[in-house]
């Protein structure tokens, strides 16, 4: 059985989605873990990212699914936005790290950094999915300010609106 479906299904149960577990103002959990850009492994510090500037923290369910492979493309071909208003976009999941490298080899197009979100990271932003005995992540974007806060949050299982919100979002940081 593919997930693919299952996640769709999921969508459709939980539609309207529920509120993510960080509210807009909280202090963002910091973490460090493993994950990809272009196929090689990085390491992935939270604190260290936003030292340059906002973070994008997209969280999403399970890489190469259909809803996945699109918000990550979409992701990509926005990432040059994203660059012009200062913000480093990370994907995470509960994905291995030798998935993720192929993943953001093929779906990212080695444009940003894809991370593997553990059980403490899991916990932290409130993004556990259970779906045919397997760890998820329910599909959350959360846009941190320099200064480590939740600045937005887009919790919708559905991925087409969660690139043009968030980059929305950070522009709206970058203005004042």
């Amino acid at each position: 059985m593919r997930l693919f479906p299952v996640l769709a299904a999921i969508a459709v149960v939980a539609a309207p989605a529920a509120a993510a577990g960080l509210a807009v103002g909280a202090k963002a959990p910091t973490f460090a873990t493993r994950g990809a850009i272009a196929g090689k492994v990085v390491n992935i510090d939270l604190a260290q990212q936003l030292k340059k500037g906002p973070v994008v923290l997209y969280f999403f369910p399970a890489a190469f699914t259909g809803g996945c492979n699109a918000e990550a493309h979409a992701f990509a071909e926005a990432i040059p936005d994203f660059q012009k208003a200062g913000a480093t976009v990370i994907g995470m999941s509960a994905d291995d790290v030798p998935t993720l490298q192929k993943f953001s080899a093929e779906k990212c197009a080695g444009k940003f950094a894809v991370a593997s979100a553990g059980p403490a990271v899991i916990k932290n932003y409130d993004v556990a999915l259970a779906a045919m005995g397997k760890s998820l992540t329910k599909r959350t974007s959360y846009v941190i300010g320099k200064d480590g806060r939740v600045a937005y949050v887009h919790d919708d299982m559905n991925p087409a609106q969660h690139v043009a919100l968030t980059l929305a979002a950070v522009q709206k940081l970058r203005r004042g």
